[in-house]
């Protein structure tokens, strides 16, 4: 069967020795079938350490972390494939970190939305996710105890790898890593850095063939037992989430949309009205005056679609609309997978350090050009911009959750021109990308902004401010596109929001963070260099 291989290749021996860090009973050897088939393809699968799988585990343990889902996880489908042959339940976990870095109310509503629509429907497999009030590695570190083995989905930014490091140390039994995110697992499509959409294209392209297929489901023999030790754990109660998310200890500066409901059931109803309405249209998707864009970038992010069922469900319409498919998977696949390749090999993917040489050397020699505007963070964080366009992007990331993926980057472009310098710029641009987008934080976000500055982009033309990085500007936006018809379209969604640049809680933020805030829109000047 193409694609399938051997679980004997990851098997995992206990030794008759006491040595072995699984605990008193390690006599007798545990051995995987070498005629167990698994659906993984072996290279999407990882070993994180060398401990043994555990003989008297009580369960396998699925650490649910980056996918949030019951479909087309092929981490989850490993897990599973582990439980059958050892002849043990299935127990999946998440662990909710209050002190993940940036995250606030916004994040944490679409994070235990999903959450619940996964554990409703894992359920109905006979597995039960619990949803831990601790951070992972705390979570994962007690309930590891009593686990035959861990198998965990693949995470690229710095921390969740730190997580997954951490975990594997610490651990006295076997953990696997599946990754699942990507349709081309990111070792594989590249080896190195790439450094444009062109250098990694055909990489990706001519794998698709191996890793585009459908995920299938596998029955789990054993269901998950009603009564789990969690050693001291405590549980976070989702079916009411205003509930859950007050138990928290969160920024509540940033409220809670009803914008994008999370969960794997809404993520595949946003992609069938793609489908339905907006897919044939994908050729004017850069017109910010109608939202024709799929939507799927915070149901990516947080796992609760796989990019493998988005593809598989497009394809079938490229004979009916080619150009339009085709436009889709290269940013679903392609560009997408860029990002993650440039997280994975750079660690300096969140800072102004990530943007290549030519774009760093010609933008700091021009750092001390005069600006025709001169803004704070305050007053770009609420709007208070002389342009009508940048502030209608602002309002929309505001009060959506969500960016037209045009108008990012006119935006970044514009937070380069109008603050002090390239570096602040850098930080100012991620900082409110990453507080107000649901899909901030993501690779893919990181990329995005560092794209603005120059990343995976060519030299152009030196001039003041921007040096040999493309330029922006608001006389392009009205030649392309119906910016009056963008702006109306925002103004309907401010619409029973007035006074949204000043809620308390905003206020309460920017006091913290500038003693001298007065809301004035003026902006600074400066001098000449």
């Amino acid at each position: 069967m193409q694609g399938f291989v051997g679980l004997w290749k990851h098997r995992v021996v206990l030794r008759g020795t006491t040595r072995s860090k699984c605990g008193p009973q390690v006599g007798r050897m545990l051995r995987i079938s070498p005629r167990l088939m698994s659906m993984v393809d072996e290279t999407r699968i990882s070993r994180l350490n060398d401990d043994d799988v555990r003989a008297n585990g009580k369960y396998v343990l699925y650490w649910m972390q980056e996918s949030v889902r019951s479909r087309y996880n092929h981490a989850l489908e490993y897990a599973v494939e582990r439980a059958n042959e050892i002849k043990v339940p299935l127990v999946a976990v998440y662990g909710v970190d209050e002190s993940f870095p940036e995250t606030n109310v916004r994040h944490k509503a679409f994070l235990l939305e999903g959450l619940a629509e996964a554990q409703k429907n894992l359920s109905r497999r006979g597995i039960r996710l619990l949803i831990v009030k601790h951070p992972p590695k705390e979570t994962v570190g007690k309930l590891q105890k009593d686990a035959a083995c861990v198998v965990v989905d693949r995470g690229y930014v710095r921390i969740v790898r730190e997580w997954r490091r951490d975990v594997a140390e610490a651990s006295t039994c076997a953990v696997f890593q599946v990754e699942t995110d990507v349709v081309v697992p990111v070792e594989v499509a590249s080896k190195k850095e790439e450094t444009a959409a062109r250098t990694i294209r055909k990489k990706i392209e001519s794998q698709l063939a191996t890793y585009l297929k459908k995920v299938e489901e596998v029955p789990l023999d054993h269901a998950s037992p009603e009564n789990v030790d969690l050693h001291g754990l405590q549980l976070l109660d989702i079916g009411n989430i205003e509930s859950a998310l007050a138990s928290l200890s969160l920024d509540c500066s940033v409220w809670r949309v009803k914008t994008f409901l999370g969960g794997e059931d809404q993520a595949l109803e946003q992609l069938q009205l793609f489908l339905d309405t907006r897919l044939k249209h994908y050729g004017k998707r850069n017109e910010p005056s109608v939202d024709i864009t799929s939507n799927m970038s915070p149901y990516l992010h947080y796992g609760n679609i796989s990019p493998i069922e988005i593809a598989l469900k497009v394809r079938p319409l490229r004979k009916k609309y080619p150009d339009e498919v085709k436009s889709f998977l290269e940013e679903l696949i392609v560009r997408r997978e860029l990002a993650m390749n440039l997280v994975f090999y750079n660690d300096a993917y969140d800072s102004f350090d990530v943007i290549p040489n030519y774009a760093k050397i010609t933008l700091m020699e021009h750092a001390d050009d005069k600006r025709p505007y001169l803004y704070t963070e305050e007053q770009l964080e609420r709007a208070k911009t002389h342009d009508i366009y940048w502030n209608a992007a602002q309002a929309e990331m505001v009060l959506t959750g969500k960016m037209h993926t045009y108008m990012r980057m006119y935006w970044g472009k514009k937070i380069l021109e109008w603050t002090s310098g390239p570096r602040e710029a850098f930080d100012i641009a991620l900082r409110l990308n990453n507080k107000y987008n649901i899909d901030g934080r993501d690779p893919n976000s990181f990329t995005g902004i560092a794209w603005c500055f120059g990343k995976h982009d060519q030299g152009w033309a030196e001039r003041e401010i921007f040096g040999k990085v493309r330029y922006m500007n608001s006389a392009g936006l009205e030649r392309k596109f119906d910016m009056k018809g963008y702006v109306n379209r925002i103004n309907k969604i401010r619409e029973g929001h007035e006074g949204w640049e000043n809620p308390p809680a905003l206020l309460q933020y920017f006091n913290k963070r500038s003693a001298d805030l007065n809301g004035s829109s003026k902006p600074s000047k400066r001098r000449n260099k």
